[in-house]
């Protein structure tokens, strides 16, 4: 009885931790799920393949914004209804790609269709920190995080299947489904929110903001994530350089892919064995190793060869995949109780900061392996500086470790000095 009592618990369990990876995986499915129907759209509406590329634009301006709208909403109708109101949107907008006759019909409905994303993206966290304790969501995290490495590998492979078999449109079409899908599975996996409890106290963004632990691990995240995506947004360019084609370039994405999921899973061998502040400090000196390498072959010595870059990012990939889980959990934690608030801010920082690096090295691509160093080394800097800050209980423990010039002390070194 015992048996039956424990395997249905684990099914469930395993059900809802599935349920849980396709909803953190949604926004990057629909990210890159239709880049092989670039040319396809753009025939179709007989435009150019710069327009189609507007999309994405949109699509990120419309994560990013939606971060900040759901900690709001959850805090009036609860996780259950504000998740099924975005996979609605999601949903919808969806269609309306579908049916869209003009380049600038996809471009808005795609704005729509991440601020929908959103919702999954916000809410799953807050799902996993509210259900769990430290330790039991630490688990979760470094389970599902690896998983969402794949998105970007395995979603232009599925959508370039789904295009030469049905065409651009029946991409959307997939989209929606599995909004659809998500939409009944929220129904049934997430509880709503007893009316009969307490509402949960209404925390401001700013005073999320003023808790130094939480905002440290959150820079620990982005910055992370602009040392990858500075990597990412370059290197294309660096393997035309040393002539490579397409294919090849494709293939390259491969390692880091793998190393990453191998990092998420070395995280919780490094947390079960030792602490989660001791295992960070692990990750963090292999993550500052790799920067340490990856800056003497891009800035000090000339490259002649793609694999010294390529093998070292993959270790960073692979300690970027680690750190995620660890900083992720420990910024949530600090409000356990407001969650969702606190992910949707999260993810408005990395993503604001994976962005703004993706942009800076976007400028100096003509510099190719040179501004992929230089994005990876400030980047570096700042993942430092968070460490530091999320030492610190609060702002006022920051300040005290400045020493501030005592003006006696100088008047009195300098009557000594003239004396001398």
């Amino acid at each position: 009885m015992k048996n039956a009592s424990s395997n249905t618990a684990n099914l469930q369990y395993f059900i809802l931790l599935g349920y849980l990876a396709l909803l953190s995986m949604l926004g990057f499915i629909a990210t890159d799920m239709y880049l092989p129907a670039f040319q396809n759209i753009a025939d179709s509406f007989d435009t150019s393949l710069n327009n189609v590329a507007f999309s994405l634009t949109t699509f990120l301006a419309g994560l990013a914004i939606g971060q900040l709208l759901y900690g709001p909403l959850v805090e009036k109708v609860g996780k259950q209804k504000a998740l099924m109101i975005g996979l609605a949107i999601f949903a919808a907008a969806s269609g309306l790609i579908v049916a869209s006759d003009s380049i600038i019909m996809l471009n808005i409905a795609r704005f729509f269709q991440a601020l929908g994303a959103c919702s999954a993206g916000v809410i799953w966290q807050a799902i996993v920190v509210e259900k769990y304790d430290a330790e039991k969501a630490q688990k979760v995290f470094s389970n599902i995080m690896p998983l969402v490495a794949l998105s970007p590998a395995v979603a232009p492979l599925i959508g370039a299947s789904i295009v030469d078999a049905f065409g651009w449109r029946a991409v959307f079409i997939t989209l929606a489904i599995l909004a659809v899908a998500l939409i009944v599975m929220t129904k049934l996996l997430v509880a709503p929110e007893n009316k009969q409890t307490e509402p949960q106290e209404n925390i401001s963004y700013k005073t999320i903001l003023k808790n130094t632990r939480f905002l440290g691990n959150v820079v620990i995240f982005g910055a992370c994530s602009a040392a990858f995506f500075s990597y990412l947004t370059v290197w294309p360019s660096v393997m035309i350089k040393f002539g490579y084609e397409a294919k090849a370039i494709g293939l390259s994405f491969i390692p880091q892919t793998i190393m990453f999921i191998v990092g998420g899973y070395m995280s919780k061998v490094l947390v079960k064995k030792f602490d989660t502040t001791l295992a960070l400090k692990y990750l963090l000196g292999l993550f500052f190793f790799c920067v340490a390498t990856i800056a003497l072959v891009t800035l000090v010595i000339p490259m002649e060869s793609i694999y010294p870059l390529l093998i070292t990012f993959s270790l960073l990939a692979a300690g970027n995949g680690a750190i995620y889980p660890i900083v992720v959990n420990n910024a949530l934690q600090q409000f356990s109780q407001n969650a969702t608030k606190a992910a949707g801010l999260q993810n408005f920082i990395q993503i604001g900061m994976a962005f703004g690096a993706s942009s800076i090295v976007a400028m100096l691509v003509q510099y190719n392996e040179v501004a992929i160093g230089f994005g990876i080394v400030v980047s570096a800097v700042v993942v430092y500086l968070g460490y530091l800050l999320s030492k610190h209980d609060s702002w006022a423990s920051v300040s005290n470790n400045f020493i501030k010039p005592d003006p006696a002390n100088i008047g009195l070194h300098a009557n000594k000095n003239s004396a001398d």
